[in-house]
């Protein structure tokens, strides 16, 4: 099964219809790293992260990881670790997306294998699919509510892909 972006605020997937929101700036084949906009194509997702200290873990098939207070997203396309999963220290010296978050957005997110195999410098990083109260546009990722992002989580298997029209 696939989860289909529709538009710019719908998502679906099987017989569920979920309103959502994307990049500032839209979608974008030719997405460059803080473009605002929302890369298109087809692609895997990865494992769910979530703060164990606020929420429940999410009931999925899919592989749980809890967020620390040193995890990071490496989004400084300058560095070796660009769009990779990084612990976060004070001699750390390059650009990176927080995870623990002191707003609601990270509480549960799930990766978007964009830019993730073949990774190259300053195509984007750290896409997810992440939470949101009021369905602001996000920096490039895909904004569910919270209750939506959890019945999203009990129907997909680690062979679900995401398409990003």
């Amino acid at each position: 099964m696939t989860i289909i972006i529709k538009n710019k605020e719908t998502l679906l997937f099987d017989d569920f219809k979920f309103k959502c929101s994307i990049g500032k700036k839209g979608f974008n084949k030719e997405k460059k790293e803080g473009d605002e906009t929302t890369p298109k194509g087809l692609f895997d997702l990865g494992n769910i992260y979530y703060r164990a200290d606020r929420v429940p873990k999410p009931d999925s098939k899919v592989k749980k990881i809890v967020i620390k207070k040193n995890m990071g997203w490496c989004d400084d396309s300058k560095s070796k670790y660009y769009n990779k999963i990084i612990k976060i220290n004070k001699n750390l010296n390059i650009g990176y997306e927080k995870l623990f978050r002191k707003d609601s957005k990270y509480d549960y997110l799930i990766l978007i294998k964009y830019n993730y195999k073949k990774i190259k410098k300053n195509k984007g990083s750290a896409i997810f699919l992440h939470l949101t109260k009021n369905y602001l546009p996000t920096k490039g990722c895909i904004a569910l509510q919270k209750k939506d992002f959890l019945i999203l989580c009990k129907l997909i298997s680690k062979k679900t892909k995401i398409k990003i029209n």
